[in-house]
């Protein structure tokens, strides 16, 4: 059985599961400003047990000799090369979400960087000013309407919400470079995006040690930062879920902030 089937036996059942679920809760019951809606929380909490030690056992290790063996300029090319096979599914769903703009500089990254960029390994659309692009199936559904349902951690993935979810499963299941099951060799992008987050994993080791491994409680800091980099995201500063307990600053992760990440704002 290929990594890639494996994968996918994982991932489906939690994202069907969301897509059901996501359809029997009742609109009064989403998340407010003040709490988040996690309704599943002890199951959440076990899976984000197992992707710790997913984490600890393999992929923490993994991407911290990536990035040690891997110089800095091969590896920026193979993350260009990534971002670059998702333009199209970029270039997609803000069609869908009728910003034509956005539609057209994706697509038109996409055709230099494949070109003149050597299959995307480099980023010419940057060097001569089109700007980056970056969207999904889960901010389609948001676009449309839909709430963001409930929180929930998926398996490998981590962080999201049940539309976010449905987002994850409709963006892989429809983009030929990444789902491709008679030709396994062929999901270049199923691998591209393993080897940018790996990437990632490798370069902010110290934050994101710090979040996993170093708080008190790493799931409760994982949820909030994931809710309120979603929302604001989706909706800047405007929307009137955004609501940042620590001020009117998106929090990331990945960034070297003085908050302390540990502290769970929803605390009693």
């Amino acid at each position: 059985m290929t990594l890639t089937h494996q994968f996918l036996k994982v991932l489906c059942a939690p994202l069907l599961l969301a897509a059901v679920a996501g359809c029997t809760v009742p609109e009064t019951a989403t998340r407010s400003n003040e709490t988040p809606f996690d309704p599943y929380e002890a199951n959440n909490r076990g899976v984000h047990k197992f992707n710790l030690a997913v984490d600890r056992a393999f992929f923490r290790p993994a991407a911290i000799g990536y990035t040690k063996l891997i110089p800095d300029p091969i590896e920026d090319s193979f993350n260009n090369f990534a971002e670059n096979l998702s333009e199209p599914g970029d270039a997609a769903n803000f069609l869908l979400q009728g910003d034509f703009r956005q539609s057209g500089i994706s697509l038109g990254r996409f055709l230099m960087n494949s070109t003149i960029g050597f299959f995307g390994l480099a980023n010419p659309a940057s060097d001569f000013g089109i700007p980056e692009t970056d969207t999904d199936f889960g901010a389609t559904l948001a676009k449309w309407g839909f709430s963001e349902g409930a929180y929930i951690e998926l398996p490998f993935f981590g962080p999201s919400t049940q539309r976010d979810a449905v987002g994850v499963f409709v963006d892989f299941f429809t983009n030929p470079l990444t789902f491709a099951p008679q030709r396994p060799l062929e999901n270049v992008g199923f691998y591209a995006e393993f080897v940018e987050r790996l990437s990632d994993r490798g370069r902010f080791s110290d934050t994101v040690d710090a979040i996993l491994y170093e708080s008190a409680d790493s799931y409760a800091v994982a949820r909030i930062l994931y809710l309120q980099n979603r929302r604001f995201e989706l909706e800047g500063n405007s929307g009137d879920s955004y609501v940042d307990p620590y001020g009117d600053v998106a929090l990331d992760p990945y960034a070297d902030v003085s908050l302390d990440p540990y502290e769970d704002p929803y605390a009693e």
